[in-house]
């Protein structure tokens, strides 16, 4: 069975959907859509007419590439008001040879949620700290083993699910069943080399457009987190109010001229632009790069402070992601906050290396994972439509008339 996997990554800037396979643990992208969100604030929806218009033209833009109906897929939601809980769940194993499996694992961890979320709660991650068989034999992943009762500790995430429901109602109304829900910067850690990070503690950090997002991870389990409403939008408003511009054309003259750092910047690069009061102003890239590495190195000089408050322990690293990541020159402006000591994410999957797509990438994968530690296998296409699917992606990607679309067809055909 072909695991294919949607995502949706919904922002305050555009709504990114990914469309993956994974093959022997790794992403293979098959659709992906970029597309300019209305109706949302903070993560949350504040116009749900505008917001469902957005989402079915990205949805549009996946389906018209890979020639199928997106019915399953997983999204991220907000979390301003996100809740941690420790707790634990056990059941007894009941199969004759008393073989833990994939069931038992989910029975146990179900232990963890009954009764321990509130009513005006909902659950979005349970995140295993270990699992203990029989009382003595502590461990990270229990399946195979031999017991007779298994223990499980975990960490629940919850928030209040009026944050949640206006979200999931808006996709439903489209025809598309929400198979899961997480958080945007779980996405963010599996986007790295999680298996290199699940030893260690350190933070991963997402500059949005609306938010900043700031979460610590102790061997690969998220336990803190705090959300700040401050990112990209800052600086288009500096560039708006500095040059009297409007705020959509302060964004377009910043991604065209600005650099992260003034380091490289150069004086006589210019760009003109009309103000508000119609008249025609010259903009240097030099001048331009000082505003936007002011508001950065504030937001990354508070990101720094927060990391503090939020873990007294040590950690082992700080990746940050997000949009904004993707500035030019926004290595250098890192560097200077931060030293050495923090990264930026990179994305390898052909199909979606920018930052941006940071969220959508990794919970694919989170998906995958947490699938496979239960022994599920998972498509949001049947068999039928994956075989469908196979002959779409021969049709589009290879014209039929060319010398290569000829091999195929005999190949394929005969």
């Amino acid at each position: 069975m072909r695991k294919i996997i949607s995502s949706i990554d919904i922002g305050s800037s555009s709504i990114k959907i990914v469309v993956g396979e994974m093959i022997k643990n790794k992403l293979n992208v098959l659709a992906v859509s970029d597309t300019p969100s209305k109706g949302i604030k903070r993560g949350l929806v504040v116009d749900k007419e505008k917001f469902i218009e957005c989402l079915k033209k990205g949805i549009a833009k996946i389906e018209e590439t890979i020639g199928l109906s997106i019915k399953k897929t997983i999204v991220n939601v907000p979390a301003n008001n996100v809740n941690f809980n420790i707790t634990e769940g056990m059941t007894t194993i009941t199969n004759i040879d008393h073989v833990i499996g994939g069931n038992d694992i989910a029975r146990a961890l179900q232990g963890c949620v009954y009764n321990k979320v509130k009513t005006s709660e909902e659950l979005v991650s349970i995140m295993p700290i270990y699992f203990l068989v029989d009382e003595e034999k502590k461990l990270k992943d229990p399946k195979n083993v031999i017991g007779n009762k298994l223990l499980a500790k975990a960490l629940i995430a919850t928030v209040p699910k009026q944050e949640v429901y206006t979200l999931l109602g808006c996709i439903e109304k489209l025809g598309i069943e929400v198979v899961d829900i997480t958080f945007g910067v779980i996405g963010d850690y599996y986007a790295n080399d999680y298996q290199n990070l699940d030893n260690k503690i350190g933070a991963i950090v997402n500059i949005g457009y609306d938010l900043t997002t700031i979460s610590i991870f102790n061997q690969g389990i998220l336990t803190n987190m705090k959300v700040f409403n401050i990112g990209g939008h800052n600086i288009d408003n500096d560039i708006s109010f500095i040059y009297k511009i409007p705020k959509h054309e302060s964004k377009i003259l910043k991604e065209k001229l600005a650099l992260a750092h003034k380091r490289l910047a150069q004086a006589n690069e210019t760009e003109k632009v009309i103000n508000t009061l119609g008249q025609e102003i010259t903009v240097n890239q030099y001048e331009l790069s000082q505003i936007v590495m002011s508001r950065l190195a504030e937001i990354l000089s508070m990101v720094k402070k927060e990391i503090n408050h939020l873990t007294k322990k040590e950690i082992s690293y700080i990746i940050l992601s997000g949009g904004v990541t993707e500035s030019v020159d926004f290595n250098l402006i890192l560097e200077s906050v931060f030293s050495k000591n923090a990264t930026v994410t990179h994305i390898s999957e052909i199909g979606v290396r920018n930052n941006k797509f940071s969220s959508c990438v990794g919970m694919i994968k989170y998906f995958n994972n947490k699938m496979a530690f239960r022994n599920k296998e998972f498509s949001i296409f049947n068999i039928e439509e994956q075989e469908e699917l196979g002959s779409y992606e021969r049709r589009v990607n290879v014209s039929e008339n060319s010398v290569l679309g000829k091999l195929f067809g005999y190949f394929f055909d005969n």
